[in-house]
């Protein structure tokens, strides 16, 4: 029998090498879309539908609930791709939370009102952007480490929330895998100013779009074991692939021709801090259960993608022909106009410090405060010679979570959660339906694992979680986490959250403050912050961007 699969997204870069995936096997899969029907994603679609017969299309929203339940009822597995992503996610934040929320919402709740012997399992994909700012020595990340989404990141905040909604909701089958940046040939066209804010010494463990199409596909087979489920994993492609940005920057400026980043940028167009990316402590685990790398060699992917016949004429000739290495004063002339765009490019910031409009010089300056630490840390940033570009620590640093790992996952118990709550500055509080008779038993083992905990926050803030969320996502309180919006615009979000035991409140980002209430997350913080720090970075900044 055929594994009906809908899966969301597919005209986005994973989706789509999803799909292409799974209608390599026709004999396995029924495959579902939902698509804007927009002239382009028609054009895009129509072809392969008339070529794929096992490929239904559903002309829809992710944002309309109808849409999105016409796809999930019926199927076997929900593969949640879609929503907005950067870089359209920086400069429309509003729009980023809405798209981003409300679909998580809808996946969840047309999957809930699927009979209960019939409900598919889903699989979403979260992002390394959840995981915020890892720079040295805490560059080495796992799953249940805590949540920090950087400043003025508002699709890493949305993919937090959706996160949360999907995995506390109560779905029988899930599991959230975490997509890191992905390597796929129209990167190497993709200029924005948004590329500065990445720090030279930052780190990402990518993922080649094959790679995550093939996961997509391999997550869907029936032989996936019962422990793979339920579960938080990063998805990269290895080793090979884990880069500084510095030596990212080399590798794609050298597959399309273009001279040593040294000769084409200056060094302080870069941020110092305030972004995200890590290299993966249990990276592997997702390769054990799914098989899914072709451990390409990552200069032969570079060199690969400079000949895909995807890329425009220009790219291709440069690749070839290396011209751009004779002329790096044009190539850099281009990159300063980069660096200098209006409201996203950092030395639009820096200029902006000195304005005698004070709104401007107001904004400028919590951008620095946040990418650079201050004006005179930015000043303070060396030149190229100075500057220090060797490879990365390849020893991991080990976060503490709080309660004890080695114990078989059936041995959890109350006061587990107990310790766990406590490092985190707050208190667990029985389980949330208050059944006093239950809390006596003590539940523990596998099914205390699912079950709904009330907690308590540092500052009293109380809500409810499982011990999944919290010991393996890394998730703690929602009042810690920012959302950093005008009141109307959460208050329209509530509305359509009404039915979830789930309310967003606007909150800024305030991580100094909660860094000094909670150990479990000071441990990530503090090492990479001044003690006198307590900034607060709100909503302003982006006043006027949208309707």
């Amino acid at each position: 029998m055929k594994t009906t699969v809908f899966l969301t997204g597919a005209t986005g870069t994973m989706g789509y090498a999803g799909m292409t995936e799974i209608l390599k096997y026709p004999d396995r899969y029924e495959l579902r879309i939902l698509a804007r029907p927009s002239k382009k994603n028609k054009e895009l679609l129509q072809p392969l539908n008339s070529r794929h017969p096992e490929l239904s299309i559903i002309w829809g929203d992710l944002t309309k609930y109808e849409d999105v339940l016409k796809g999930v009822s019926g199927a076997d597995i929900v593969l949640h791709v879609g929503g907005m992503v950067s870089p359209q996610a920086d400069y429309r934040p509003k729009a980023t939370l809405r798209t981003n929320i409300t679909a998580a919402q809808n996946v969840t709740k047309a999957i809930l009102a699927q009979p209960e012997d019939q409900q598919p399992k889903v699989v979403y994909i979260g992002s390394v952007a959840q995981m915020g700012d890892r720079r040295e020595p805490l560059h080495w990340g796992r799953a249940g480490d805590p949540i920090c989404v950087s400043a003025y990141d508002h699709y890493g905040l949305t993919k937090v929330q959706a996160e949360r909604i999907i995995t506390n909701s109560g779905i029988k089958k899930w599991v959230s895998l975490r997509q890191s940046g992905i390597l796929y040939p129209a990167i190497l066209k993709n200029y924005d100013p948004i590329m500065f804010h990445v720090p030279i010494r930052g780190v990402l463990e990518w993922a080649t779009v094959e790679d995550s199409g093939r996961l997509l596909e391999r997550v869907c087979r029936p032989e996936v074991p019962e422990e793979f489920w339920k579960r938080y994993y990063n998805i990269g492609s290895g080793k090979e692939y884990r880069l500084s940005n510095y030596e990212f920057e080399n590798l794609l400026l050298d597959s399309i021709g273009c001279p040593k980043p040294e000769k084409i940028f200056n060094a302080n167009w870069f941020t110092t801090r305030n972004f995200h990316g890590m290299w993966y402590i249990d990276g592997d685990k997702l390769e054990e259960y799914l098989h899914f790398r072709a451990n390409v060699p990552v200069k032969e992917y570079f060199a690969q993608m400079a000949k895909a016949d995807s890329l425009p004429g220009g790219i291709k000739f440069a690749a070839k022909t290396r011209i751009a290495k004779l002329f790096p004063h044009c190539v850099k002339a281009a990159m300063w106009f980069m660096a200098n765009s209006k409201e996203h490019g950092t030395q639009w910031w820096i200029k902006g410090a000195e304005s005698k409009d004070e709104s401007r010089k107001s904004k400028a300056l919590q951008r620095i405060s946040a990418y650079y630490g201050s004006l005179e840390a930015y000043k303070a940033i060396p030149d190229w010679a100075h500057f220090d570009v060797s490879h990365n620590s390849e020893t991991p640093v080990l976060l503490d979570h709080g309660y004890d790992e080695s114990k078989p996952m059936e041995e959890l118990s109350m006061d587990d959660l107990r310790k766990a709550a406590l490092f985190r500055g707050g208190k667990c509080l029985g389980t949330a339906k208050g059944d006093k008779a239950q809390e006596k038993k003590e539940l523990k083992g596998l099914d205390l694992w699912d079950t709904q905990i009330l907690w308590e926050d540092a500052n009293g803030n109380t809500f409810e979680a499982t011990p999944r969320l919290i010991l393996l996502g890394g998730h703690w309180s929602p009042y810690d986490m920012p959302l950093p919006y005008d009141e109307k615009t959460i208050k329209k979000m509530n509305a359509q959250l009404s039915t979830f035991n789930f309310q967003l409140s606007t909150i800024p980002w305030h991580w100094d403050r909660v860094a000094k209430q909670n150990p479990f997350f000071a441990q990530l913080w503090s090492p990479l912050h001044e003690p006198g720090e307590d900034n607060i970075y709100g909503p302003e900044i982006f006043d006027g961007w949208e309707k």
